[in-house]
């Protein structure tokens, strides 16, 4: 659900802001309004600070996670030294690729002594090196050698190295590219790239010892990012008074109002008046949610938080989320490995990543019971061992496309419910007129629809109950979708959204059909994969007499089976992350009326 809010318009002297703001900092329940900042050049380094500090934490901590430096830093100096050092590995790589570059290009004309070639030079012989097309040298080669002295370096498919030996001041015109002389050769170049990986290690075991100093970094990120949210504040903030004056927005949630008070009250010289926010105002959002649905809020932010004033839909599509994720994976040996995923990052990821790992667990949860009632276990079907031969499983091919048109048109009506809900509470009933004809056309024709296959006559698609309630739903749909319109006007635009509505809902409801056709061909894929592995090893004849041949048998087919069930699992998964988005997004936001909100609640708080 949607926190509720309190909005405060704050009066205070001009020159009692630091330490006004310092009293909200300290509290940390009270989000100051700061819409519309536009960052000055000034502001612009600071953003660059931070980013470099919160970088440079990231950096020590992969870092110095499983490294111990025998480097010390000084304290003052910690962030100085991760600059500098991460300035020398920069400088040390764009070196090794210059080097590389080099040792590729020079490996082919093999190695030589740069002592030998400057004795030469010394003594008036150069040597310059051409490339060119071994087509093109075969068929100048002769004619070349009459004016130059041609030595062939080396000869490839495509290409042909050789170098020109004369004075160096020649013209020499061959239809080939000259090179730059070398200044090392092969022996050198590989020592130079050696030195410049010795570098690398050097500055790394200079950022591991700034570990011993994260404290320090960490505090000058805290201060920084809190003279960032002084300037948002100051630049923002509503001068009166001929600047004497400062008239602040804030916003605290209801919750906590009478503390806020308390600390207004407290606060000299600053006078506040405080109400309920209003639809023009750009209020805050924060979700609270149960444990089951904070989990899904992950899915949700990908988005957009829910407009205040409205509903936070989190709790309504997480069952659904959870149930398509498992639709699309449908195999149960998939699941558990995302399931064994989950539990790992929930035992080591830490604080940080306690929500993905929840959120894995319980995806994979939900994927290994559907993918088991699926009869899909990595591709094998469960009900040919001798323990589950009597259960009866879901004839998924056969069985699960209407079963998902049938998840669709659930979930579509399920959303326009909860808009008609929810325009009846913040607009009215009569603005929920329209929608509520469109629910009870769709809802009655699924229910004529079903009653006509188990023989149900009274409400089947020719009785007169139904019709009536169709045409109920049409004079709502066409007549009183607008309550400010008049009769014609509401016709015209009934008309349109009629239109709309058929060619969006078809369209919506045909995207579920994706759900059965990803689940489908992740199964089709995985029994294809053990299908390659037993028939290309030979095992799919069995084992009649165990021999050295049948170990190297299992060692293939088990190189197939990982190769293969890895491939899938990875498409599989994205896919089932991402269409159940997508089926959220679109059609289940949509129906249900979301409307996004534009800021988070985030309270001016110390930074650690």
């Amino acid at each position: 659900m949607i926190v509720k809010m309190m909005k405060y318009d704050i009066v205070l002297f001009a020159a009692e802001r630091d330490r006004f703001i310092e009293s909200l900092r300290q509290s940390g329940m009270v989000d100051i309004t700061t819409s519309g900042w536009e960052p000055t050049e000034a502001d612009r380094t600071l953003l660059l600070d931070i980013e470099a500090r919160t970088k440079a934490l990231a950096t020590i901590d992969a870092l110095a996670a499983d490294a111990t430096s025998t480097v010390t830093v000084e304290a003052e100096r910690a962030f100085e030294a991760y600059t500098e050092a991460q300035a020398a590995i920069a400088a040390a790589k764009g070196e090794i690729a210059r080097l590389e570059k080099s040792v590729e290009e020079w490996s082919a004309w093999g190695d030589f002594d740069m002592e030998h070639l400057a004795a030469l030079a010394k003594a008036g012989v150069v040597l310059r090196y051409f490339v060119t097309s071994t087509s093109t040298f075969d068929k100048g080669i002769a004619e070349w050698g009459e004016n130059y002295n041609i030595s062939l370096i080396s000869r490839e498919d495509s290409q042909a190295r050789f170098v020109v030996i004369g004075e160096g001041t020649e013209q020499i015109d061959v239809d080939a590219q000259e090179i730059k002389a070398p200044t090392m050769n092969l022996k050198q170049l590989t020592a130079a790239v050696q030195s410049a990986q010795r570098s690398i290690a050097d500055a790394e075991q200079v950022i591991v010892a700034c570990a011993a100093h994260r404290s320090v970094i960490a505090a000058e990120l805290s201060a920084l990012k809190t003279e960032l949210q002084n300037v948002r504040i100051s630049s923002t903030a509503e001068q009166a008074a001929e600047g004497m004056l400062l008239v602040l927005e804030g916003w605290a949630e209801q919750s906590n109002a009478a503390e806020v008070d308390a600390l207004l009250a407290s606060s000299p010289n600053t006078v506040y008046i405080k109400s309920n926010p209003t639809p023009e105002d750009n209020t805050p959002v924060k979700l609270k949610n149960n444990a089951f649905a904070r989990i899904f809020e992950l899915v949700g932010n990908m988005y957009a938080l829910p407009k205040y004033g409205t509903i936070d839909l989190t709790p309504f599509f997480a069952p659904f989320y959870m149930l398509f994720f498992a639709i699309c994976l449908c195999d149960a040996g998939y699941g558990a490995v995302i399931l064994a995923a989950g539990v790992a990052l929930l035992l080591k990821g830490g604080k940080k990543m306690r929500q993905a790992a929840l959120f894995s667990t319980i995806c994979g949860v939900a994927s290994v019971v559907f993918g088991f009632a699926a009869n899909s276990f990595f591709g094998m079907t469960i009900s040919d061992a001798p323990l589950f031969e009597n259960f009866k499983f879901l004839d998924f091919q056969n069985q699960f496309f209407y079963a998902s048109l049938g998840i669709g048109i659930f979930q579509i009506l399920f959303g326009m419910a909860i808009n008609i809900v929810m325009t009846t509470v913040t607009y009215g009933f009569k603005n929920a007129l329209g929608s509520l004809g469109w629910f009870l056309l769709i809802f009655s024709s699924c229910v004529a629809g079903i009653a006509g296959m188990v023989g149900v006559e009274w409400y089947s698609f020719s009785s007169v109950a139904y019709m009536v309630t169709v045409g109920v739903a049409l004079i709502l749909m066409l007549l009183l979708n607008k309550p400010s319109f008049n009769i014609f006007a509401n016709f015209g635009v009934g008309l349109w959204d009629t239109y709309n509505n058929i060619t969006g809902l078809l369209s919506d409801l045909l995207s579920y059909i994706r759900l059965f056709a990803i689940g489908l061909s992740g199964g089709v894929l995985a029994l294809v994969f053990n299908s390659l592995a037993m028939g290309l090893t030979g095992l799919d004849a069995g084992i009649e007499q165990f021999t050295v041949g049948t170990v190297f048998q299992i060692i293939g087919a088990s190189a197939i089976l990982l190769v293969g069930h890895g491939i899938n699992l990875f498409m599989s998964t994205i896919s089932s992350f991402v269409h159940p988005m997508r089926l959220t997004f679109v059609e289940f936001f949509k129906n249900a009326g979301f409307e996004m909100g534009t800021r988070a609640f985030e309270p001016l708080k110390n930074e650690k």
